[in-house]
């Protein structure tokens, strides 16, 4: 008969593992993709590297399910910004104002999703989560030409569009010192933002 784990030794796995993606979670944060070794996580988990093995089968699925929570987070933040009360340019105002502002908060995490060199696993999650952001706007930008408030257009390309020029106007500040000018940066990107759009310029709601 097949051993079968006791209710209290899956919740002790389940702990661990969690305990573990937080630890590599902050790793990847300030080290980036290649500097989070396996003996580098679980040192910073305080376990040994072999222990890493047991929750997942190697670096890659553990980077793997880093970035998906990580990213999967930002994407449920944007998503909750864009669903707000609001016009179609207010929110759209708003969710870069606030993935933005998030991502100059934690630096090394975000440019770690955004950018930094990582392996091919990482690379396709990372194409997976542009593409449900770039779902998110497109759904707004298409509820603004519907109203009026936008002009005609590819909802889907302006999304792209939205998507990959945040990313890009972003990279460089994250590497940067932090007391960089955080509010001119993103008046400028919310106003580059919505001029890709159509859009007026307009100052985003607190």
């Amino acid at each position: 008969m097949a051993y079968r784990k006791t209710p209290a030794e899956l919740r002790r796995l389940a702990s661990a593992r969690e305990h573990l993606v937080a630890r590599a979670t902050d790793v990847v944060a300030e080290v980036g993709w290649s500097g989070a070794s396996v003996t580098t996580v679980a040192d910073a988990a305080d376990m040994a590297a072999g222990s890493v093995y047991q929750h997942f089968a190697s670096k890659s699925a553990l980077a793997v399910e880093v970035f998906r929570r990580a990213a999967g987070r930002e994407v449920d933040v944007l998503d909750s910004v864009l669903s707000r009360p609001g016009t179609p340019v207010e929110r759209i105002a708003q969710g870069i104002e606030v993935f933005a502002r998030r991502a100059l908060e934690n630096r090394g995490l975000a440019y770690a999703l955004l950018a930094a060199p990582a392996d091919t696993a990482v690379g396709t999650e990372r194409l997976d989560f542009r593409r449900r952001y770039r779902t998110l706007f497109a759904e707004v930008i298409r509820e603004g030409i519907a109203q009026g408030a936008l002009p005609t257009q590819n909802g889907e390309v302006t999304a792209a569009a939205l998507t990959g020029a945040i990313g890009e106007v972003l990279v460089a500040p994250l590497g940067a010192p932090e007391e960089n000018d955080t509010d001119g940066l993103l008046a400028e990107l919310i106003a580059m933002a919505l001029r890709c759009a159509g859009a007026p310029p307009a100052s985003p709601r607190p």
